[in-house]
Formats: structure tokens, C-alpha cells, sequence
């Protein structure tokens, strides 16, 4: 028992008194070094995928919506419990801590294998929903499959990921979500390239790596290497703790969850709004220039990732000032770094889409909606922040209703409007457009909640 203490002493010590920016850049780095690695994977299935056609190609773009449907629920329990463990273990209320910590493990072993069963019953209609058309549904279905299989393994994947980063040890999420990408990208050479198991290979891949990576990342709560564990004892008993779990992680569901409607609601304006001989082009154009967006943004995520345990532990401590502190550093840091990807970005535009894709149709699609996106990235992060930073507090409405606007209350009605009124340019402008009014609505809400005092 008193090696427990010790370690929860110590590390009260370290989030409360270690200056912000390091203690951000020590747990931030970690995670955007998985979140790079990750986000490599999913580039790699992506350049493997396309070399078998626009159409397999188009596939990556829908199922991104159904690995977004198995993250939605992931992050909504990993985000929910990571934000409560760490404001209680802030209050040095351990056994409350592990109580959420193993109610939520456990939630999403459930969530993961419900969507495994009622995904494969209704395989084809689902593909359909998420807009998939005739040609590109053959791929679609037997990629999804093995994606489906491996629900179980990412949904506790990432509750165990945020666990894992809200006790201040991204470094064990990192090798855990690193050693799965990596293997993810061998997996995709080997089956695709030397075996020629076609778009199967890319799934199989995708779902053995995404079991050792949950391996891997189990491994910590099994060694005791954390205060947390996952012991079946500390399952919750009261509905209280499943409900504050819900309510605080919703941000994130509603995050994930939208932007799968938002890619469904896109491949259908595809198919609507644009010439039947081009829509796949466009889908997977779409697929690409979201794959790579995500790529480039992912640093600020990290960053933000790393931000979130600061906020959180500091704010059940009592330490407003240092969540003050810390948020302004990750915002300022995040856009002076996204500034610089952004222009990668819209300056190599042709280049990077030529590299997944040497399509006319997709080159023409994809080069405009990824400049007017990387223009956009100047926003995110303050968007990004301050999502994070009423979700990390507990503020569970104005989190909600932040990660709500970009991904779906803002994005879906201007993609809808645009893609009515100017077809195909409607289409690349709409998630560049959202960002930026998600901005302007943000910003005066931070400064109301920082200007009034936690």
C-alpha cells in the first residue's frame, strides 16, 4: 500500500509543481509521436489501398466513417473516465479513480462487441448509409468486415490510450498506438504488395495490429506500472459513475460520431451533386485530403492531448491558474506549428494527393479542397483547445456544444447548402468554411470563461 501512496504522492507533486510548458511538452510528445505514427498507418492503408484502384481507393474514404462510428464510443468512455480519474486522483480519491478507470474498460469491450455483431448482420446497408456507391461497394464490404472484427480491440484501445495519458504516462500509450501503426504499415506491405490479398490484406492488417496494439497497451495495468487498474472488483455499482461517464466524455462521442455522419452526408452529396462517372473520384479525393488533414493537425492534437491531464488534475486541485497558464501556452504553440504544416500543406499540395493517387479526377478534386483545408488549420487549434479545456474541467454543455459545431452542427448544413448551390466547389469549401465560423464562435466563450475565473 504505501508504494501506492508514494506514487500518488509523487505524482501530485509532478502535475502540480512542474511548470506548464514542460509538464505539457513531456506528456504531449509521447502522444503525437503515436498520433504521427498512427496517422502514418492510416496514410500507408490509404497509399497500398489506392494502388488497386479509385474505386478500392474510394473504400478507404468510407470506411474512415465506420472506424469513426467504433471511435466514437471509445473516446467518449476513454475521454469520460480519463477526465474523472485524474480530477480525483487530483483529490487523491484513488479507489474512485479506479472505479471509473475499470467501469469504462469494461463498457467498451461491451460497445466494441455490439458494433462488431450488428455491423456484419446489416454489412451491406450499412456500406450503403455511409455512402458508398455500386463499384466502390465490393471493396467497401470486404474491408469493413475485418474492421468490424477488430471493434472490440480499438474502442478499449482507446480507453485505455486516455487512461493512460490523463495519469500523466503517455509514454506507455505511445508504445502501445506506435508498435500497432508500425505494424499496421509492415502488415499492408507484406499482404497487399508481396501476397496480393488485394484489399482483404489491407483489412487483415488493419485488424491483427489493432489486437497486439490493445495487448501492448494493457500491459501497464497488468504490471501495476499505474495507479489505476482493471480489476473486475472496482466495477462500478452505481449508475452515478456510468453517467458522469457518459456525460463528460459526450463531447467526444458527438465529435467522432458527427464526423461520420459528416463523411456519410459528403459521399452522398458526392454521388448527388457531381457527375455519376467522377463520384468516386471525389469520394476518394474527399478520403484523401481528410487523411491528410488529420495528418498534418495531429501535431496540435498531441499537444492538446498533453494539455488536457495539466488542465484536468490542476482544476480538481484548485489550481486555476496553472489551467490558465496551461491553456494559453498549448493554444499559442499549437498555432505557431500548425502555421508551418499549413503551408506544407498548400504549397505541396499537387505532389501530396499525386502521391496517393495518380488519377486526373482525384488530382483535379482533391488539389483546391486541400489548400482552402490547410488555410483553415490556422483556426483549429484554438477551436481545438477549447473544446478540450471545458471537457478536461467537467464543463460537459459547452464541450458538447463545441465539438458538436465543427464536425456536424456547422459543417453539415453548410456542406448540404454549398454542395446545392456550387456542386463539386461546394463540396471542397464546406469543412474550410466550418472551421473558420467554429473559430469565431469559440473565441468569445474562452475569453468569457477565463475573464469570469474558473
Amino acid at each position: 500500500m504505501g508504494s501506492v501512496e508514494n506514487l500518488s504522492d509523487r505524482q501530485y507533486e509532478r502535475m502540480t509543481k512542474t511548470p506548464v510548458h514542460r509538464l505539457i511538452l513531456t506528456l504531449g510528445l509521447p502522444t503525437t509521436i503515436s498520433m504521427l505514427v498512427t496517422n502514418v498507418y492510416n496514410m500507408a492503408d490509404t497509399y497500398f489501398v489506392s494502388t488497386l484502384g479509385t474505386s478500392a481507393s474510394g473504400a478507404v474514404g468510407i470506411v474512415f466513417a465506420l472506424m469513426a462510428i467504433i471511435q466514437a464510443f471509445g473516446f467518449m468512455l476513454g475521454q469520460g473516465s480519463g477526465s474523472c480519474l485524474s480530477r480525483k486522483l487530483g483529490q487523491k480519491r484513488l479507489e474512485e479513480a479506479r472505479t471509473y478507470a475499470a467501469t469504462s474498460f469494461y463498457l467498451s469491450l461491451l460497445c466494441g462487441l455490439a458494433i462488431t455483431t450488428l455491423g456484419l448482420l446489416f454489412l451491406t446497408p450499412l456500406m450503403y448509409l455511409l455512402g458508398s456507391t455500386d463499384s466502390i461497394l465490393p471493396y467497401a464490404r470486404v474491408y469493413s468486415t475485418y474492421i468490424l472484427l477488430a471493434a472490440p480491440a480499438m474502442a478499449s484501445s482507446c480507453v485505455m490510450n486516455n487512461i493512460l495519458r490523463y495519469e500523466g504516462k503517455a509514454i506507455f500509450a505511445m508504445f502501445g498506438l506506435g508498435s500497432g501503426g508500425l505494424l499496421n504499415i509492415f502488415g499492408d506491405y507484406l499482404l497487399i504488395r508481396h501476397f496480393s490479398m488485394g484489399i482483404a490484406g489491407a483489412g487483415i492488417s488493419t485488424a491483427v495490429s489493432q489486437y497486439i496494439s490493445a495487448l501492448i497497451l494493457l500491459m501497464p495495468f497488468l504490471k501495476k506500472k499505474v495507479q489505476t487498474n482493471f480489476h473486475p472488483k472496482y466495477i462500478a455499482r452505481k449508475f452515478q459513475y456510468v453517467r458522469e461517464i457518459i456525460l463528460v466524455g459526450f463531447p467526444s462521442m458527438m465529435r467522432q460520431g458527427l464526423t461520420s455522419i459528416s463523411v456519410m452526408i459528403l459521399n452522398q452529396c458526392a454521388i448527388r451533386y457531381t457527375d455519376v462517372a467522377v463520384a468516386d473520384a471525389v469520394i476518394a479525393a474527399m478520403g484523401i485530403v481528410s487523411r491528410v488533414i488529420n495528418f498534418l493537425f495531429c501535431i496540435g492534437i498531441g499537444i492538446g492531448q498533453g494539455f488536457q491531464p495539466v488542465s484536468a488534475f490542476n482544476y480538481g486541485a484548485g489550481r486555476y491558474d496553472r489551467v490558465k497558464e496551461a491553456w494559453r501556452f498549448t493554444w499559442l504553440f499549437s498555432t505557431g506549428v500548425l502555421a508551418i504544416m499549413a503551408l506544407v500543406g498548400f504549397v505541396g499540395a499537387e505532389p501530396i494527393i499525386r502521391t496517393f493517387r495518380e488519377d486526373p479526377e482525384v488530382i483535379r478534386v482533391g488539389i483546391p479542397a486541400l489548400r482552402m483545408q490547410c488555410l483553415a488549420l490556422l483556426v483549429m487549434p484554438l477551436c481545438l483547445s477549447g473544446n478540450m479545456l471545458f471537457q478536461s474541467i467537467g464543463k460537459s454543455g459547452k464541450a458538447i456544444f463545441l465539438s458538436s459545431i465543427r464536425s456536424g452542427l456547422l459543417f453539415i448544413p453548410i456542406l448540404l447548402v454549398t454542395s446545392r448551390l456550387f456542386g463539386l466547389w461546394g463540396i471542397q469549401m464546406s469543412q474550410a468554411l466550418s472551421d473558420i465560423f467554429s473559430g469565431i464562435i469559440t473565441a468569445p466563450m474562452i475569453y468569457r470563461f477565463f475573464k469570469k475565473g474558473a
